[in-house]
């Protein structure tokens, strides 16, 4: 007999994750009610993922089901909140008990781990499996990180390795080729990216600006400096490129592809220049790496340079949604 959509709730999502006390009710009933503390501010986000848009349908379902709710928590992250609670709405064509299992277990061990219980959704039948996530954190009132912060004299910094995840990409769709020793690396930066919510939460009063990058660092930055009404010049050859990206690529095509290169999820950030010691303290904790890479300037635009001076150019500044 075929799960019914409360069956099918009951078996993969009700029970399955952890336990908060600022939840009096949560998977089960018309709504959620939830206990958010006092004096601390609400923040939400939503992504959606589409098969074969967002993650290729026949991809690790364990991993698609990491990421759909790793790239919210990278955008709580970016606003310096820490996370709590998530909504899924899923979209299936078919019930497949295997992939479901699966599914479950890469969102629960992400969730668990993180302390973020799901406390409510919906399940439909549709023509492509579509994956909504709604995920919502806390943040002290005034301060939280925000794109409009950014002044002329901020240093730029970002997370990571960016271009990783990009790399895997393109070398799927047969455009690059990844050396075989790194292959699974580049793989897991695709599937299964790293909220760096930790580092958010320590950018608190630190940060003036801040962004996640998933579509590209470039276009990402580029954000940061339209909000903030500012420009910035960006030195290329300060870019925090893997082993894996440099072993992969010729040393110019390794930075275009970690200035454009999507699904990165680490952090963009700038900082006032006397918060830059006390930023670099911080940073030797993380376990991640923390690059300076360039400075914001009151002329608008984005400026890349070489350490020489001379400019260096993109085709594109990253992923665009529609085109």
């Amino acid at each position: 007999m075929p799960l019914s959509e409360f069956s099918l709730i009951d078996r993969y999502f009700t029970g399955h994750s952890r336990h908060r006390s600022d939840v009096a009710l949560g998977i089960g009933d018309d709504c959620a009610l939830l206990d958010p503390p006092l004096g601390q501010q609400l923040a939400v986000t939503l992504d959606t993922l589409i098969a074969d848009v967002h993650f290729f349908a026949n991809a690790d379902p364990e991993g698609i089901g990491h990421k759909a709710l790793a790239v919210n928590l990278s955008d709580l992250a970016a606003m310096g909140a820490l996370p709590a609670w998530a909504t899924l709405a899923l979209t299936l064509p078919k019930i497949d008990e295997d992939w479901l299992a699966q599914f479950c277990r890469g969102l629960f061990a992400l969730a668990e781990d993180r302390g973020v219980e799901l406390v409510g959704g919906d399940t439909t039948h549709g023509p492509t499996t579509v994956i909504t996530i709604q995920a919502m954190g806390f943040v002290p009132p005034g301060e939280a990180l925000r794109r409009d912060g950014a002044k002329p004299g901020d240093v730029i910094y970002v997370t990571g390795t960016p271009g990783d995840a990009g790399l895997a990409l393109a070398a799927a769709f047969g455009q690059a080729t990844v050396a075989p020793e790194y292959r699974a690396d580049v793989q897991d930066r695709l599937e299964r990216p790293q909220p760096r919510i930790a580092q958010g939460l320590a950018l608190r009063g630190v940060a003036s600006a801040a962004i996640d990058v998933s579509d590209g660092l470039a276009q990402d930055l580029g954000h940061i400096l339209e909000r903030s009404g500012v420009g910035a010049r960006l030195t290329v050859d300060r870019l925090p490129l893997s082993p894996a990206l440099t072993a992969s690529l010729k040393r110019d095509a390794a930075r275009r592809m970690a200035l454009t290169g999507g699904d990165d999820y680490e952090l963009c950030f700038t900082v006032p220049s006397k918060k830059t010691t006390r930023l670099e303290k911080l940073a030797v904790a993380w376990r991640c790496r923390c690059t300076r890479i360039g400075v914001i300037e009151a002329e608008p635009g984005l400026r890349l340079v070489r350490a020489n001076g001379s400019t260096f150019s993109l085709e594109r500044l990253g992923y665009n949604h529609f085109g």
